[in-house]
């Protein structure tokens, strides 16, 4: 009998149109003697829907179309098994459209890939691939994240956390006094290069300040580098063991790269860009690289399949860990199948991880027998 899984993507975030993408990829290359692949879409307002023509990527030009040729669901608890209950008009229906045995979230940015999906897996007892709850919500956060590598030892630019009840003004003037120009602008729980912007002068600053808001309540000011190159580099296993993948270096069309490099250009996620693959640093650079890479990942605890980005100073070879994407877009599958690893193959690699946790997690205690209710008198008053 196949396993079902349940390949979740789209959600409340600015890079839905990104997850849709690499949600298909991905359902596109699962191994088909293995696995029943079950697409589940999340819409911008957190509805489920599922069917055969969810995972046709043509069908997302017009989705109001698509969803009322679709099935609405929610994920249950049944039974000891995920369930997707028919959602109706005045909700849920006896009718079960069918049931999952594992989650795969293909999923970007807030909202979803920040804990809050794998949350929801986790309160359904359903084994899902990836980072687990603390390390999805840590790699979304630029700022903790930078934290953590800091405090292992993996090298970090200097950088500020700002709110937005702050003064702008205060803002400018702490940073520009505290690291100096140039300063990159960015949202501080945001990823595809959304909200960000280099700033050369006070009037920069100000202009990418506002801009950063625009996105998210936090933002980090951190310092430029110059003679700026981008490495990449991916990471695949678990605590216990991990490897690294080979490393890229993104064609940058501008000082940063940007949302449109990434993505815009060619419709195929983070595949489509242009790359140096591999990349063409020295082999002392490449192997410092991958080390620092398979140190991050350990350092916050992850699983599954993540990259991470390292800034560069092309002038001194000078890196610098920028940031951990817990899920890459398109998966970072291009970086394995450099290696020989076919996407295929990685992809039962993750799914096999998911299923190691669960079986881990399922031998840990998690009840306690105390009688404590059957001591406790009801009431307000009632004390514990």
């Amino acid at each position: 009998m196949k396993i079902k899984v349940g390949v979740f993507f789209g959600g409340r975030s600015v890079e839905h149109e990104v997850s849709i993408i690499s949600g298909i990829q991905a359902l596109n290359n699962l191994n088909k003697e293995k696995y029943e692949a079950i697409p589940v879409y999340i819409t911008r307002d957190t509805e489920f829907y599922t069917g055969e023509l969810i995972g046709k990527i043509e069908q997302y030009r017009d989705v109001k179309t698509l969803l009322s040729k679709s099935v609405k669901v929610t994920p249950v608890k049944n039974n000891g098994r995920t369930e997707l209950i028919v959602w109706g008009k005045r909700g849920p229906k006896k009718k079960i459209y069918d049931y999952i045995d594992i989650a795969l979230p293909v999923v970007h940015g807030t909202n979803v890939e920040d804990g809050a999906l794998q949350g929801m897996f986790r309160s359904l007892g359903l084994p899902f691939a990836g980072c687990d709850v603390s390390a999805s919500a840590i790699g979304m956060d630029k700022y903790v994240q930078k934290l953590i590598f800091r405090e292992a030892g993996i090298p970090v630019l200097p950088c500020i956390r700002f709110n937005t009840f702050e003064g702008r003004e205060d803002i400018c003037s702490k940073a520009s006094e505290a690291i100096g120009f140039p300063l990159v602008v960015k949202p501080a729980n945001l990823g595809s290069s959304v909200g960000i912007k280099v700033a050369r002068d006070m009037e920069g600053l100000r202009s990418a300040v506002n801009y950063a808001f625009d996105f998210a309540p936090t933002i980090l000011i951190e310092k430029a580098v110059e003679n700026l190159r981008e490495i990449n580099c991916s990471v695949l296993g678990d605590s216990e063991q991990a490897r690294a993948s080979e490393c890229e270096e993104p064609v940058i069309g501008d000082e940063i790269l940007s949302y449109e490099d990434k993505y815009v250009s060619g419709g195929k996620g983070m595949s489509g860009l242009k790359r140096l693959l591999p990349a063409p640093i020295s082999a002392e650079l490449r192997e410092r690289v991958q080390s620092l890479s398979v140190a991050a990942f350990k350092a916050l605890e992850c699983s599954g399949v993540a990259r991470i980005d390292f800034l560069m100073d092309g002038k001194t070879g000078e890196v610098w860990l920028n940031e951990i994407n817990t899920i890459p877009g398109s998966m970072a599958f291009y970086l394995w199948e450099a290696t020989g690893l076919k996407y295929t193959q990685m992809l039962d690699e993750l799914l096999d991880l998911a299923f190691k946790r669960e079986r881990e997690r399922a031998a840990l205690n998690t009840a306690i027998e105390t009688g404590i209710l059957l001591n406790y008198g009801g009431g307000s008053k009632g004390k514990l």
